[in-house]
Formats: structure tokens, sequence, C-alpha cells
């Protein structure tokens, strides 16, 4: 498992490279200007010196080559470079947001989970049944129903029921537990109906394949308790692909929630996506390509490791 365990993380290295050298250069050929944005985007009337020399002090000034070597070179060093926008360091303008989005995606998987073992369970065992079906329709409605929508709809009933809204200003967890879950316990609620209905989906569908298999009904036959056969065989089984669509999901939540975000008001990192490509800022785009690239990377190692945990026919040499 350390050899397997290494030999991905070595693989790690070309895909994070492949993806720097791609989102470089797509980036110098989509057509915007941060500077003619920064200057000139409120109808300002800057002299076209004055946008030669920021510019230059900005380094677009030079060869495209000479770019992409700086900027291999920051990755190299682990420095992402300065916004070409706000002029601070990247780093710390995608931490400011990072905290809301990854404690909201963290919310919302805890929320999805939760929910989805018992839903997807559930329905399976009880195939064809009015419990079967109502599970059904409440995930086909999870899937129908876009997030951002659903999530106006809290909002809607928090205040025509009882008057209420979340607070708009954002509470780190360490400093005020109550007044954070406050506020994010909503949009993750809203995120992870989704996520629980593709769960739950992927368990029932898992959990039906697998109780038809040779070796369950060996297990019955033997005389072995159901619900031993159902949690320790079938069940373990089951959760194989949907342990990849968690972890999937986990990493789309980090970026995915633009609208979501704008919803609730939280300043997480969807909106600071949509901010830094109406801005043309390449520098804060490139550093979260890369930090949402590391992401996916190492959820898929996370996920082919538990695949180990929950299946111990599984060896990695």
């Amino acid at each position: 498992m350390l050899r397997y365990t290494l030999h991905r993380l070595l693989q790690m290295i070309p895909t994070l490279i492949g993806v720097a050298v791609l989102v470089f250069f797509m980036l110098r050929v989509i057509p915007g200007d941060v500077v003619e944005v920064k200057l000139r985007g409120d109808g300002g009337t800057v002299s076209q010196e004055v946008i030669e020399q920021e510019r230059k002090r900005l380094g677009l000034d030079k060869p495209l080559i000479y770019q992409f070597a700086d900027y291999m070179y920051g990755l190299a060093t682990l420095d992402l470079g300065i916004s070409m926008w706000t002029e601070r360091p990247v780093t710390e303008e995608i931490s400011l947001r990072l905290e809301i989005s990854l404690q909201v995606a963290i919310m919302a998987t805890i929320f999805a989970v939760m929910l989805a073992i018992p839903l997807g369970t559930t329905a399976a065992l009880m195939r064809g049944t009015w419990v079967d079906y109502v599970v059904r329709i409440v995930t086909i409605g999870g899937l129908s129903i876009p997030s951002f929508w659903f999530g106006m709809l809290i909002m809607m009933g928090l205040l025509y029921f009882w008057n209420w809204l979340p607070p708009i200003t954002f509470t780190p967890i360490y400093v005020d537990p109550v007044a954070n879950l406050t506020q994010l316990i909503w949009p993750a609620m809203a995120v992870g109906y989704r996520y629980c209905a593709v769960v739950a989906r992927m368990i029932r569908s898992s959990l039906l394949e697998v109780l038809n298999e040779d070796y369950i009904r060996t297990a019955r036959a033997k005389g072995v308790f159901e619900k031993v056969v159902i949690s320790r065989h079938a069940l373990r089984n089951a959760l194989l692909p949907a342990i990849t669509v968690i972890g999937m999901e986990f990493a789309f939540l980090i970026g995915g929630l633009v609208v979501t975000e704008q919803v609730f008001n939280l300043n997480g990192i969807g909106k600071l996506f949509v901010q830094s490509v109406a801005r043309s800022d390449f520098t804060l785009i490139q550093g979260m390509v890369m930090m949402l690239a590391v992401f996916y990377v190492f959820v898929n190692l996370v996920v082919d490791l538990l695949y180990a945990v929950f299946d111990p026919r599984i060896r990695y040499g």
C-alpha cells in the first residue's frame, strides 16, 4: 500500500504540470486585457502611454516564453504570484475565501452521506414497495431541482414562516460556532440535497446488483443473520461506486458553488472565480485552477485508498 501511495503521489507531478501548461496558454488565447479593464473599464480616459507603463509594471510586456518561465518557477517555489487586480498575493486572496467554500463542502458532504446511505439501502431492500417509490421521488427531485433554486426556497421559507434570514457577515467557526452554523447550515442543506440524491441512487443501484451475487446467496444459505449479510457483505461492496461519487462531488463543491454562493451572499471561491474572469486577472485564475487541480488529484488518491479499506479483496502492489 505504501509503495502504491508513493507511486500515485509521483504521478500527480506530471498531471499538475500538464494542467499548469494548459491553463497558462489557454488564458493567453482568450481575448481580454486586465490593464484595459482596470483602467478603462468604467469609461475612464487613460492615455496609451499609461496603459503601456502599467503593462510593463505587471510584466505583461515580456515575451510569452519569459512569462511562462516565471510562472513555472513560481509554481516550483509554491509562489502563485500577485493578483493583477488587487495586487495582493494570490495565496492570500484564495485563503480568504477557501475557508467558507471548504466548510460548506464538508457540511454538505456530511449531510448527504448521513442521509444517502440509509435512504439508498432502504430503497434497495424494499424494492418495489411504496417506501422505494417515495425514496425514488425524493432523489429524483434532488437531481431535478437546481441547488440555487432550492436555496432560494429555503430563504423564502425562513422569511415567510419565521421572519428571519441568516446573518450576512461571515463568522469563523472557531470564533462563534453558533453564528457560523446559523449562516452556513442553509447553503450546505441546499447543496447537500442534490448531493444526497446522487449518492442515494448510486447506493440503491449498486446494492441491488450486489444482492444478486452468489456469495450473498451463499451467506444466507449458511444461516448468517440478515443484518450481517447486508452490513458486512453487501453494503461494503455496494459503497465502492458511491465512494467515487462522494469524492468527485466534494472536489466539485470547492469551486462550483457560484450561483449558490450568490444566493446566500457568501464570498467563497466560486464568487472569486467569476470576479477574476470578469477582470481578466490571469494570475488569480491560474492560482485557483491549480488549487482545484490539486484538490481533484488528492481526492482521487484518497478514494483509491478507501477502496482497499472497504473491500479487503483489493490489494495494491
